[in-house]
């Protein structure tokens, strides 16, 4: 985090110069120290979130790969004459611990389009989908499977 910040007063800065630096090195200081003292921000925090920036990555281009493929078949959908939606309510659990990544399960099947989280109490979900085979599967989806890798 100390490192995104310094980088933040450089860029914001324009420049780079010694007295810039030192005064960087010396705000970054002062706004981690406000971080880990009156917010409860811990170096275990930053050393947890680098250790996931990986599969962070790979989930981003998992959710971009999976938004391009539902966006093909919805279009589809909506420009062949005879298919019709058959929309349909499915409930399931995700058995992802934690509140954030069940919010970042929630958020990424709705933005996929043909899918729209309904509801979410902790890893229970209801999902509306366009069709009933885009709803097929959710519970055991590329999205939950990489989630579970976050440590």
């Amino acid at each position: 985090m100390p490192v995104l910040f310094f980088v933040l007063w450089v860029i914001l800065n324009g420049r780079v110069t010694l007295e810039i630096v030192l005064f960087g090195i010396a705000v970054t200081a002062l706004i981690y120290i406000f971080l880990i003292k009156v917010l409860g921000y811990s170096v275990s925090m930053d050393i947890r979130i680098a250790k996931n920036i990986p599969i962070g990555v790979v989930y981003i281009l998992n959710l971009i790969w999976e938004i391009v493929k539902a966006s093909v078949t919805v279009i589809g959908v909506a420009l062949t004459p005879g298919a019709h939606p058959d929309p349909v309510l499915v409930e399931f659990h995700s058995g992802l611990p934690g509140n954030f990544l069940n919010v970042l399960l929630a958020n990424s099947i709705t933005l996929t389009p043909g899918t729209i989280t309904v509801f979410r109490k902790g890893d229970h979900f209801v999902i509306h989908a366009l069709r009933r085979e885009y709803a097929e599967g959710l519970g055991e989806s590329s999205f939950v499977k990489l989630l579970r890798r976050f440590v």
